[in-house]
């Protein structure tokens, strides 16, 4: 049964549950604006519950390397802020962290859909809340787009064919799609989900769910749009510096008028834009698909520690973070829309989301695919796909070599878990 946050505290001590006093410690990566926010809500949670916690937070740069040193001696914080694919690494059984199940009397599980539960729980113990859910999707410039007389495309089919339509009204310079380095990757899981309903790794086997058929299907789809000149090649980017598409030039005066990145990464691509609006546009149906193939997570999970002497303290204090008014107010969209129902009415009734920030998570969430795997973000994993598609895409190796290379390499590295 849903309880009311607000009232959380006068529940818990009708029915005799109370929490001690502590001192606890928080720790997370981020910039200053997320280190303001977050310092900001531990010390109304900490005021409002009588509890005192300390904040360790760091950059990106070195933060998984920090975390790993402190869960193998047992001295990491009471509350971490903790990277989706970062879970199996340190809880591949699911007993790393606190099991989040066991303080539901504390925290309102009931904010988060069982979709958002399910992507961070391991060996059926509830590792991590996700702060926010977010996903992949395509943006489109709509006005280079209306300046080509075409409509914005809904189909893989109708975006190729916008590719030659663009260029003989617009410019030989304008492409209808951006998709260069590890982009293609992630792109090439879509069109696998798509084709066969899996994901690229079998949680179960932990093995690569897709074979090497399934796998150069896809390669040679991306062939084929470099090909037809829906995106610039690898090749033509490096030439350009490999100039970051939202510092691009052509981005900006939409001769770039597409793109598929994080629902959450609106305002970082639509700021630069001079020239069009960036609209989302969900993501490409497949001729024969049965899914979406959305690309799907948790951005990032606030865990407790196993080893914590104050379980009960940490969670008080999470559920205000992430469930109470003072909390959401102070943490807002500092780690993008929160997955918890709750923040997110909280932030919307009081105009703190951009309406167009709510359509695009909309159409994640609302998405259909197979599930997708933590170990699909390894950073090894990512590392080897990267760099055999940049081999693929330099001419160096066949479709099939690559679809071979990758299952190979990738099951390497799955085997150590």
């Amino acid at each position: 049964m849903k309880r009311s946050t607000t009232a959380l505290a006068t529940v818990l001590a009708l029915i005799g549950f109370s929490v001690d006093a502590a001192e606890l410690r928080m720790s997370w990566w981020g910039g200053d604006s997320r280190h303001t926010a977050t310092q900001d809500g531990l010390k109304a949670c900490g005021e409002k519950h009588g509890h005192v916690i300390k904040p360790e937070f760091t950059g990106w740069s070195g933060h998984l390397e920090k975390l790993t040193t402190r869960m193998a001696g047992g001295t990491e914080a009471d509350i971490m802020q903790v990277n989706w694919p970062w879970l199996p690494l340190f809880s591949a059984d699911g007993t790393g962290f606190a099991d989040l199940n066991e303080l539901s009397e504390i925290i309102d599980l009931s904010s988060w859909s069982d979709a958002a539960k399910d992507s961070s729980t391991l060996g059926g113990k509830l590792n991590g809340l996700p702060a926010s859910q977010t996903g992949l999707i395509y943006w489109f410039n709509k006005d280079t787009f209306e300046a080509a007389g075409l409509a914005l495309p809904t189909t893989l089919d109708e975006l190729v064919a916008s590719a030659a339509v663009m260029k003989k009204k617009l410019g030989d310079d304008h492409f209808p799609l951006y998709l260069v380095g590890e982009d293609v990757s992630k792109w090439m899981q879509n069109i696998v989900a798509q084709n066969t309903g899996k994901g690229l790794v079998d949680n179960a086997s932990m093995t690569v769910a897709p074979t090497a058929e399934e796998l150069v299907a896809a390669i040679e789809t991306y062939g084929m749009m470099v090909e037809k000149g829906v995106t610039p090649s690898w090749q033509d980017a490096a030439a350009a510096g490999n100039i970051k598409l939202h510092e691009n030039p052509n981005w900006a005066a939409g001769k770039i008028a597409g793109t598929y990145v994080w629902d959450s990464t609106y305002f970082k691509y639509s700021d630069p834009i001079t020239a069009g609006e960036l609209v989302p546009a969900g993501l490409l149906g497949i001729d024969g698909a049965d899914n979406d193939g959305v690309y799907r997570k948790a951005s990032m999970v606030f865990s407790i520690s196993a080893n914590s002497d104050n379980t009960e303290a940490a969670a008080t204090v999470l559920n205000c973070l992430l469930n109470e008014p003072e909390g959401i107010a102070a943490m807002a969209t500092a780690r993008g829309l929160p997955a918890s129902s709750v923040a997110h009415k909280q932030l919307a009734d009081n105009g703190k989301i951009v309406p167009i920030q709510t359509e695009a998570n909309t159409m994640v969430l609302d998405a259909s695919g197979p599930e997708i795997s933590a170990f699909a973000e390894h950073p090894e994993v990512r590392s080897i796909l990267k760099d055999t598609m940049e081999l693929y895409a330099y001419g160096e190796i066949s479709a099939e070599d690559a679809a071979g290379d990758i299952i190979m390499n990738v099951n390497e590295v799955l085997e150590k878990y």
